[in-house]
């Protein structure tokens, strides 16, 4: 079975966030699998380009509206990651350094989604599945059943997984004359609300699609950004699937990024060796419990909430804990967090931005990590947490209700419910009672590293909806 997955992000080419992992993943377990699976994303001026070798497999030119855009295609030749991965180049729109954020990334994603369709016509190559991640890639199932360009692909399976519904791409009528021609009696496809919706498109004419947990896809039929009719609609193609983690990766018992390498019989070790490293470089005692929190500064990962979690918590316990956040995002939220690095300095640590080495030694740190999501689909950090020995305390929704159990119903970690400062303080005091009972820490540490969120299970599901 050829599989090629269409999307913006694969680590370590280009990462945002989650969506990077999952596909920098699962093809290469589907390939284990003896499935033959590939990437194809857009070109990025990024270091993984210039670090690597490539071969151009391909360069023709594709029309939008009244301009003609070159289209290369280049494929890394050693198979580095596990499985083929080709860049897709277009001058002047897909050639630029971010992945997201410019003024024309709605042409920018209809231009790639045209691109590579071009390319597979063009060259004969017809797959057996074209999976399409996000909305970004979601008018490929539309394409090319209704393009006349694409009539070489018409029939090949497509499926949509949803990442992330809260962003559906939504765009105004005139920017349909940037996709190939069709006949206008189809575009009650492409349609929602007056809008060109390309999640909805997707939706629509996709064999399948699932979301990143089966939590998520339960939440998506009552709460969807205005597409919960669709979703009851099209439930009986819909499936939940959650995420797995790459255990190759995700190790810290060979581990690069960390100062010191454990496994679940040494955690209380290695941990604590780890901590001490991270806690001297940033001015915190490492005899406090420290709380985590990694991720972008968005409302959706409740990241509003984390200037009153801080203060609230270093004043309430009166300073008995460390926090360390990193992250960037919303300036509003990183201009409250400097002010609160200044004010609670010796049990507050702030580092802004990206770094995935630092991402990891967090991980092999903390005690806790905090998730006080509104919206979280699958969540991948309370997988890598409990895989490094860290107790997750999270918001109970979407994927997190189906990865962490409370203490209390016999599961390793802390659920609350309100995505509140006052609930998650409130169980950031749970988790300083837990910390203080050693025994019990350190078997919470011992179950959470015994926990398998391989690959090999989420991607044995994929292939049972590729079959539906």
């Amino acid at each position: 079975m050829k599989i090629f997955h269409l999307s913006m992000e694969c680590y370590p080419v280009a990462k945002v966030g989650g969506l990077a992992d999952v596909v920098g993943a699962l093809p290469k377990y589907q390939n284990k699998m003896g499935l033959d699976a590939s990437v194809i994303m857009p070109w990025y001026n990024k270091p993984f380009f210039y670090n690597h070798d490539f071969e151009i497999v391909f360069d023709g030119f594709i029309h939008q509206s009244f301009h003609m855009y070159q289209v290369q295609v280049f494929k890394e030749k050693s198979n580095i990651l596990g499985f083929d991965l080709y860049l897709v180049k277009i001058p002047g729109l897909l050639d630029r350094e971010n992945v997201y954020g410019y003024w024309d990334e709605s042409q920018q994603f209809i231009a790639f989604q045209h691109g590579v369709l071009h390319w597979l016509s063009a060259m004969q190559v017809r797959p057996d599945i074209l999976h399409c991640h996000d909305y970004h890639t979601g008018l490929v199932p539309f394409m090319i059943e209704n393009c006349y360009e694409f009539s070489f692909l018409k029939g090949v399976k497509t499926i949509g997984t949803i990442h992330n519904g809260e962003y559906q791409g939504s765009m105004d009528w005139q920017m349909s004359s940037f996709l190939p021609h069709f006949e206008g009696i189809r575009s009650g496809l492409l349609d929602w609300s007056g809008r060109i919706n390309p999640m909805a498109a997707m939706i629509k004419s996709c064999n399948a699609f699932n979301a990143v947990s089966g939590g998520y896809l339960e939440e998506l039929f009552y709460s969807f950004q205005g597409l919960e009719p669709l979703m009851n609609q099209e439930r009986k193609k819909a499936f939940g699937i959650i995420n797995g983690i790459d255990t190759e990766v995700w190790d810290p018992q060979t581990d690069d990024m960390l100062k010191f390498n454990y496994n679940k019989d040494y955690a209380e070790e290695g941990k604590w060796e780890n901590k001490k490293v991270i806690c001297a470089e940033y001015g915190l005692n490492p005899n406090l419990p420290l709380f985590g929190f990694i991720g972008r500064f968005a409302g959706e990962k409740g990241a509003d909430l984390l200037p009153d979690i801080v203060e609230k918590s270093i004043q309430e316990t009166n300073g008995s804990l460390n926090i360390m956040i990193l992250g960037s995002g919303n300036q509003n939220i990183e201009n409250q967090l400097k002010e609160l690095q200044y004010k609670f300095n010796v049990n507050f640590a702030l580092d802004l931005g990206y770094k995935e080495y630092l991402s990891h030694q967090i991980y092999a740190s903390a005690d806790f990590l905090l998730m006080p999501s509104r919206v979280e689909p699958c969540g991948l950090n309370q997988m890598y947490s409990m895989r490094y020995g860290t107790v997750p305390i999270v918001r109970y929704t979407g994927g997190l209700r189906d990865t962490v159990q409370d203490i209390s119903t016999g599961g390793s970690g802390l659920n609350f419910t309100n995505a509140g400062a006052d609930d998650t303080v409130f169980a950031i005091k749970r988790a300083l009672h837990i910390y203080s009972q050693k025994d019990l820490m350190k078997g919470l540490i011992y179950n959470n590293m015994s926990f398998d969120f391989s690959w090999e299970k989420s991607a044995k599901n994929y292939l049972e909806m590729y079959n539906y």
